[in-house]
């Protein structure tokens, strides 16, 4: 499920009925989603982001959780939407404030991360994890700011690569 809400209050971690908290970046650049693999997963991909502190606002988790796995800070985040479904590591409900934004610089895997690429969503070789498939991607296509129609293999460096 994804929602447009103005109001975005992230809880800081779930509880028994709470689903898992989660603020990730949908970060384009020509036509190209960035998504980043975990250590403990590295054949499944995600947006970069993670869970907010214990009172943590939701852009100050963006900015943090950028900086720690990416090595950058978001310029001009702006809400894009609230996506429900089940965390892909985790196995349990999870809500996702997902957040559109630039990057201040080129982005490199650090902390828990394994990888990085960017993506059309259409290679066959990558695994995305069902949050991004499923409610990212169409979201993203629908607004025009994906490419709708691509193939590769997802590039592996610092820069979006050009479509053809």
């Amino acid at each position: 499920m994804t929602t447009d809400r103005a109001e975005r209050q992230v809880d800081p971690a779930p509880g028994a009925t709470e689903p898992l908290a989660v603020v990730a970046a949908a970060i384009v650049e020509e036509g190209r989603l960035l998504v980043v693999s975990k250590r403990a997963a590295p054949d499944v991909f995600y947006l970069p982001g993670g869970k907010p502190d214990a009172g943590e606002e939701p852009l100050d988790t963006l900015s943090r959780e950028l900086d720690e796995e990416l090595g950058v800070q978001p310029v001009e985040p702006r809400f894009l939407a609230e996506v429900e479904a089940v965390a892909a590591l985790e196995g349990i409900p999870m809500r996702m404030t997902v957040f559109a934004a630039r990057l201040d610089g080129l982005p490199e895997p650090a902390a828990e991360l394994a990888d990085l690429r960017w993506v059309s969503g259409h290679e066959r070789d990558i695994h995305l994890a069902p949050a991004v498939q499923d409610h990212v991607l169409p979201l993203l296509r629908h607004s025009g700011l994906l490419a709708q129609r691509g193939t590769g293999s997802g590039g592996r460096c610092g820069t979006a690569p050009p479509l053809n």
